[in-house]
């Protein structure tokens, strides 16, 4: 856990990139490469195990939030408001039965 007042170190993606690149392919273990890079080794360790296991690293196009959906045609939009109108008046016929 973070103490008050703590200051965070920030690392490039280039850095990270290169350095999760020399332990894939090099095999190089994260005990040297957190010395040569003077980088603590909890920190690399984190690093190759999201790395390993997301789809999307963090700063190398993590992408937060809510997914967007592209190219919807009108069709589409029309669909989906309908869909919306018969499941608010299940809603209410639900509510309207109690």
């Amino acid at each position: 856990m973070a103490t008050k007042g703590q200051k965070f170190r920030k690392y490039n993606d280039i850095i990270i990139s290169e350095i999760l690149d020399k332990h894939n392919n090099d095999h190089i273990p994260s005990t040297i490469l957190a010395q040569k890079y003077n980088i603590p080794i909890k920190t690399i360790k984190n690093w190759i195990y999201k790395y390993n296991h997301s789809e999307r690293f963090f700063g190398l196009g993590q992408k937060r939030g809510r997914k967007k959906e592209k190219n919807l045609t009108k069709e589409d939009w029309k669909e989906r408001y309908e869909i919306l109108k018969k499941y608010q008046a299940f809603l209410k016929a639900q509510r309207e039965k109690k």
